[in-house]
């Protein structure tokens, strides 16, 4: 098993006609991911590289069976683009999007949860289960199918972890980048009761970074709800207080939210944080 993606996911892509929709939508598929449609207004009854185009999202999972989605549109049109998928009957969206509006994020996840819809991210990589399928933009030949499993609030640092992994034999079941904004869809206490959950994951890698206190939440819910081992990597040890470091979330203010007091609640509940990346591996608590 994995969680959220599978062999079995139907996907569409939101802004499949622009660039990025449309070089993505074939980097999925070549992947072996079941891309069945795309959606752009006004375009619908084209195709791009093969794949069928629809005017909205309720039309394309009526014609499809569509469960999951990914966007590839603006920033400012995203909430609308995201509130789309939910009303249209899609179970899993994937929201790429960079400098979406804080509150439009609030509003939408609000949108969402009225109708059960998963949102991951935005400003995400996206998601993959080695494999099965990947929905984002993740470099596909860096991962292996396998029993660890992955959540990450930095693209390029699970890409950099991911890569020890494998070289190390370690193949993942699924990895995840939630997103570096301050608000975001699901974050690291809904995906490790997943991962808890899903026979195949045997251990869990969670890569932080400073700002905020989801990593110190994380910590208290390992130490109560986690059976599985857990080990940790957070991003941002030597950042001055009160500077932003890359991502909007990625922020320490009024003394909270540094890497220190993250490092300090995992290592309290039993979790190792490697250093350096390279370490993960031997951290996980698994044996090949």
């Amino acid at each position: 098993m994995s969680i959220l993606i599978d062999k079995n996911s139907r996907v569409i892509v939101q802004g499949i006609t622009g660039r990025d929709g449309a070089f993505h939508a074939a980097s999925m598929r070549e992947y072996g991911t079941n891309v069945v449609g795309g959606t752009s207004p006004g375009k619908g009854g084209q195709f791009v590289n093969g794949i069928p185009v629809f005017d909205s999202v309720e039309k394309a999972v009526r014609e499809t069976g569509a469960d999951t989605s990914i966007l590839f549109v603006p920033a400012r049109f995203a909430a609308d683009a995201i509130c789309e998928a939910s009303d249209g009957g899609i179970e899993l969206v994937v929201a790429v999007s960079e400098g979406v509006p804080t509150l439009d994020v609030i509003k939408s996840i609000k949108f969402m949860e009225s109708g059960g819809t998963k949102l991951i991210g935005p400003n995400s990589p996206g998601l993959i289960s080695p494999g099965k399928a990947k929905v984002g933009i993740l470099p596909g030949n860096i991962f292996k199918e396998g029993t660890v499993g992955l959540i990450s609030r930095s693209g390029t640092l699970t890409y950099e972890v991911i890569n020890e992994l494998t070289r190390s034999g370690f193949g993942q079941s699924t990895c995840i980048g939630i997103g570096g904004d301050p608000v975001v869809g699901l974050h690291y206490i809904e995906l490790l009761t997943m991962f808890e959950n899903d026979p195949q994951t045997e251990a869990v890698v969670l890569i932080g970074e400073i700002g905020g206190d989801a990593e110190e939440k994380a910590a208290e819910f390992i130490e109560k709800s986690m059976t599985k081992p857990v080990a940790a990597f957070i991003a941002g040890r030597t950042a001055p207080p009160g500077k932003r470091m890359g991502h909007a979330g990625a922020i320490i203010s009024s003394g909270s939210g540094t890497a220190a007091e993250k490092i300090e609640a995992f290592e309290r509940v039993g979790v190792p944080v490697a250093k350096e990346p390279e370490e993960i591996p031997k951290l996980i608590g698994v044996k090949l």
